[in-house]
């Protein structure tokens, strides 16, 4: 696996915790009555109960009064995809490890070649979605993302290779996002951890909704700032592999000296 899939550099020692921490999910993830295909390791573990999940997070007040969301493409959050494109809201889905040059597919509920389970696929978007750039992407009031573990502080801990913090970050940057906009995830029971058991960065994602099959946690947001894009954090492999960056950073200047507009 590539230095870019596996981290989007930092701490050492903060990111050795994560590491061992994610290790032991995985682990504590992978029994019977849990895991589902293709099973937990070096993935967003999929989970039995993501559609229950899926119906809880289907019922709050962030998700009816949403028009269009952002989602990752992960197969425990595909429930949720599924169900809004059924609801009638657009889905604006990563495309994995945002390694196009249109980084995004665009899910339309009113022009899809197959019907809402299949087309929130990621086999299925490619029949139904088109891929778009980042300035055709609009505003969404819900973000989306998968999850090895969460913390009921909104502390999330992904897989490794920060495409959901870089995702929000440019997002926001953008002005897709903005104060208003909640981000939740879909996780099985033992996947939510206490407060202050995962260990974080100031640029890393929180959540701000936690939907398990047997409810939803709402972690206050307090005075938690915008997400912004730490290019000190970002490897010279991360940004060559994702071709977005490499614009952001000519358009906007970088640690490496480059000029900003």
């Amino acid at each position: 696996m590539s230095r870019h899939a596996r981290d989007a550099g930092g701490d050492p020692e903060l990111l050795a915790a994560k590491a061992e921490l994610r290790d032991e999910m995985w682990s504590r993830l992978d029994v019977d009555g849990v895991r589902r295909f293709p099973g937990p390791r070096n993935r967003i573990p999929n989970f039995v109960g993501a559609e229950a999940a899926a119906e809880r997070l289907r019922a709050t007040s962030a998700w009816n009064g949403s028009v269009a969301l952002k989602a990752n493409p992960d197969s425990p959050q595909w429930p949720v995809r599924q169900r809004a494109l059924e609801d009638g809201k657009i889905v604006f889905m990563a495309v994995p490890r945002l390694a196009e040059p249109e980084p995004f597919f665009l899910l339309d509920p009113d022009h899809l070649a197959d019907g809402p389970r299949r087309a929130s696929s990621i086999a299925g978007a490619a029949r139904s979605a088109r891929t778009v750039a980042l300035d055709e992407v609009t505003p969404v009031e819900l973000v989306l993302t998968g999850c090895v573990a969460v913390s009921e502080d909104g502390t999330r801990l992904g897989k490794g290779g920060g495409f959901s913090d870089l995702e929000l970050a440019i997002a926001t940057e953008a002005g897709l996002v903005d104060a208003a906009t909640r981000v939740a995830t879909t996780v099985h029971a033992r996947q939510l951890l206490p407060a202050g058991a995962i260990p974080s960065a100031p640029h890393d994602l929180h959540v701000d909704l936690i939907a398990t099959p047997d409810g939803v946690l709402e972690v206050p947001r307090g005075d938690r700032p915008p997400a912004r894009l730490a290019w000190d954090q970002l490897t010279e492999d991360k940004i060559a592999a994702i071709p977005l960056l490499g614009r952001l950073r000519i358009l906007h200047g970088s640690p490496d000296g480059s000029s900003g507009a």
